[in-house]
């Protein structure tokens, strides 16, 4: 059961959705401030603003909103269709939220209720349970980017989300839903292991080689392939198919042809757009950081000068022994000690980048962390 809040906040409504609308709430703890849940809605949605900034919250940017009255909850838009109100204390008209205990604040999340038609497939991927709490069917489109938002928000703030909670009031709608209705989720933040560096600054294959084998000896330059031997004797005078019956002078033209291309490009200068480096964890499986430019940057890394054009984006992926067990809600504890253990090292190896290069850095959700947060 959760706890009573502070007496400032008003208790959940019971009723704040039409037909058409899905409600889903997000409970934090009492060490997130409301102004992280605004910066989290900004970072994954480009309209995101206040339309009733709460009275508490400290220099609220509202060119086109107005504070809210004391004891008001706030109005903060998503989208044209979505919209989070609170905070919230974490009861509601003497009803138990079921939320976990450390709940100290509750946000209303309204957006369109918009379902797959068909269950999730069975056996796929379910990391964050989201198939386990819409069993009748995923929620797409709006839905389906708000609930992501949710359970990523909820994720990094360390806090919980319930889901399709209209249920909660309406016992005939709790029983045409299903069981699926009103699952509370609270993402286990040890299973976003990857990271990314944004930058404005390309290093060198061998310059990013040296920063991270200051954190790891084993790390190696993952650019080494075969030298090209050319095509296999005699295909010239083969056919292209079983069946194909082209004439063997035109096949022949055609395969000198394709030769003459194949080497004029082999003697063009090498243009180095992208490489990737490798430390070998052995049970534990892989860390990889893939080095490549991109167009296609989070909602607050494009923002910045240096990034109007593009980026160079540092990622640092951990590749499990197994990932099908990586994809489960509740993986097997061998897993988690791996995934513990790259963790550690992803987080190094990133700060390391970081600080050769400078930029930002995002986890997988595109949210950004300080360093010192790693």
């Amino acid at each position: 059961m959760a706890k009573q809040s502070s007496p400032s906040l008003p208790p959940l409504p019971r009723a704040t959705t039409q037909g058409h609308q899905a409600r889903h709430l997000l409970a934090v703890p009492a060490d997130v401030q409301v102004d992280e849940v605004e910066v989290l809605a900004m970072s994954r949605f480009s309209g995101a603003r206040w339309d009733v900034a709460p009275s508490t919250l400290p220099g609220a940017d509202l060119p086109a909103g107005r504070i809210a009255a004391p004891g008001e909850p706030g109005v903060l838009r998503l989208s044209r269709h979505s919209h989070v109100h609170g905070p919230y204390a974490p009861r509601a008209d003497g009803m138990d939220l079921g939320l976990p205990s450390s709940t100290e604040m509750v946000f209303d999340v309204i957006t369109p209720r918009e379902r797959w038609d068909d269950p999730p497939f069975p056996g796929g991927g379910d990391r964050d349970g989201i198939a386990r709490a819409f069993p009748g069917g995923l929620p797409n489109r709006e839905e389906e980017r708000v609930v992501a938002w949710l359970v990523a928000a909820a994720r990094r703030l360390g806090g919980s989300a319930r889901l399709d909670v209209a249920a909660l009031w309406d016992p005939a709608e709790a029983a045409r839903r299903g069981p699926g209705a009103g699952v509370v989720l609270t993402p286990d933040p040890g299973a976003a292991v990857d990271l990314t560096v944004w930058s404005d600054i390309w290093l060198d294959p061998q310059a990013a080689h040296r920063v991270m084998q200051e954190v790891h000896p084993r790390a190696v330059l993952a650019t080494e392939g075969a030298d090209y031997q050319g095509p296999p004797p005699g295909i010239a005078d083969k056919p292209l198919y079983p069946g194909e019956k082209m004439d063997p002078d035109v096949r022949r033209e055609l395969h000198a042809k394709a030769d003459d291309f194949d080497i004029a490009a082999l003697q063009e200068p090498v243009v180095l757009d992208g490489y990737g480096l490798t430390v070998d964890l052995g049970h534990d499986g892989y860390v990889t950081v893939e080095v490549s430019g991109d167009e296609v940057l989070p909602l607050l890394v494009k923002e910045l000068p240096w990034a109007a054009g593009g980026a160079i984006c540092y990622r640092v992926v951990w590749d499990p022994p197994d990932l099908h067990e990586a994809q489960r809600e509740f993986p097997q504890p061998a897993l988690v000690v791996a995934r513990r253990r790259a963790a550690d090292l992803v987080g190094k190896v990133a700060a390391a980048i970081q600080g050769a290069v400078g930029g930002e850095i995002a986890d997988e959700s595109e949210f950004l962390l300080a360093p010192e947060d790693l």
